[in-house]
């Protein structure tokens, strides 16, 4: 609700409006005594962001089904610091089913403590592949989009917005762990739809942030794994399971 948006709903500028997407100096307004409302927005005439009346929960179904509004909402008009974080705590879960997987695969049981120490390695090895997968996956990405509308990203803080846009978009990662664990005959076909939600989510998220059409974030997406596979290959070449 109102209540709990940060103060910085007082600084001006800093907004943008969910519907068509043009900057705006503040969601609402105070009128003391508890009486508050919701800005308008001077292009669409709509109000700039109604999510603010939102409970999380609804705005979290909203991106969930890859609103635009609630994108907008998420990226420009609040002030959510967690990008890190949450790209980390999605690496470990990819790292885990891997690992898991190569666990199955091997029919060493030794409980010798090499064999142990062999294993936990394997986990820090699988947590290090996928952070360089994603990582060339984003410089991708970037690579694409800048060669293709060098005008979007001419400032360090557009590239800083994108990034965290993406970070924040592969949060459907978290969805390795429980298909995991409720492990079912159709495991590899839920993992393939999480994959095809999180590119999904990548493509709104990079549509949002630059003000693109629909087309140009699958492009930069479609060479961005091309350029992940290849960082695939090139383990595989070496001799390493991923």
């Amino acid at each position: 609700g109102l209540g709990v948006l940060p103060r910085a709903m007082a600084a001006l500028g800093a907004y943008r409006c969910i519907e068509c997407n043009e900057e705006a100096t503040e969601l609402y307004r105070d009128y003391q005594r508890g009486v508050l409302r919701i800005s308008i927005c001077k292009s669409c005439q709509k109000p700039v962001d109604k999510y603010i009346e939102y409970d999380p929960v609804i705005i979290l179904i909203n991106a969930v089904l890859c609103k635009a509004q609630a994108y907008r909402h998420i990226l420009f008009n609040t002030k959510i610091n967690i990008h890190g974080k949450l790209c980390v705590f999605c690496l470990l879960c990819e790292a885990y089913l891997r690992w898991l997987q190569l666990q199955d695969s091997s029919q060493n049981t030794d409980p010798d403590d090499l064999i142990r120490y062999a294993k936990e390695w394997d986990f820090y090895r699988m947590f290090g592949i996928a952070s360089l997968e994603q990582t060339s996956f984003f410089i991708g990405i970037f690579i694409t989009l800048w060669w293709m509308t060098p005008e979007m990203l001419k400032r360090k803080s557009d590239f800083i917005l994108l990034l965290k846009a993406l970070l924040l978009s592969t949060y459907g990662k978290l969805l390795l762990i429980p298909a995991v664990i409720w492990e079912h005959d159709y495991t590899p076909l839920c993992l393939a739809f999480i994959k095809v939600f999180v590119l999904i989510s990548n493509s709104q998220a990079i549509r949002v942030t630059l003000d693109l059409n629909r087309i140009l974030p699958w492009f930069a997406i479609f060479f961005g794994l091309i350029l992940e596979n290849g960082v695939v290959c090139l383990f595989q070449k070496m001799g390493w399971d991923v």
